[in-house]
């Protein structure tokens, strides 16, 4: 999935969405939180991350092209980061994009509500992702929803080595660039492909389009 890691890049035949700047602040949830508190866990995640992995600042400014300014910002609330940036985060500390957004409270039978559920916004709006799935669970598969506006692209940087996508359109055109190469899909097609090189999510469509994303890690992770 876009990373998570995912800025903007447009094909020159659409009306596609400028580039999002890095750092630019734009994490919306729509979890019965507000924004503020998944603010706050994302700052609480990373620096548990980043101490756990032995990173000062400048060490994981300099590995995951976040600056030093903006990860002292997302680690005390002050800032919420972008899709891009939380990818961009999450790779440099080889942990799942959801590593950063999970809570640390436990349960045993889980029932997601959709208004409960953590949703993320690109800078412009025209990317959304929703996690159909509790993030304080050890796991090794993670279930988003994914909608794209009509014209728009989201970008995503390699993922971990064995990290596997398993996405199906439900709605609308989906034009996958993986590599080089590209592949088109209509509602109800499906596609599977190793996610350790860059990948690009197109709309070329007049339509949203709606996915759902099956992501598979080499490793067990939690929280």
């Amino acid at each position: 999935m876009a990373a998570p890691r995912r800025g903007v890049r447009p094909g020159k035949a659409t009306r596609a969405k400028a580039p999002v700047a890095k750092g630019a602040p734009n994490l919306a949830p729509v979890d019965g939180s507000s924004a503020g508190e998944l603010t706050q866990t994302v700052g609480q995640n990373l620096r548990r991350l980043r101490v756990r992995s032995g990173h000062s600042l400048e060490r994981l400014a300099k590995i995951s092209g976040v600056s030093r300014s903006m990860l002292g910002q997302i680690e005390l609330g002050q800032s919420a980061p972008t899709i891009n940036v939380v990818w961009k985060i999450a790779s440099a500390l080889k942990v799942p994009f959801s590593a950063l957004l999970a809570n640390r409270e436990r349960g045993g039978t889980r029932i997601l509500k959709a208004q409960e559920t953590k949703k993320l916004t690109s800078a412009d709006g025209s990317f959304t992702s929703r996690a159909l799935f509790p993030f304080d669970l050890p796991r090794r598969v993670e279930f988003y929803e994914l909608r794209l506006a009509a014209h728009s692209a989201e970008s995503a940087d390699p993922h971990a080595p064995g990290t596997f996508e398993n996405l199906v359109v439900n709605q609308g055109t989906l034009e996958m660039k993986i590599g080089e190469k590209r592949h088109l899909l209509s509602p109800g097609d499906s596609i599977v492909f190793e996610a350790d090189v860059a990948h690009v999510y197109r709309n070329p469509g007049d339509d949203e389009t709606v996915m759902h994303l099956v992501m598979t890690y080499a490793d067990e992770v939690s929280g």
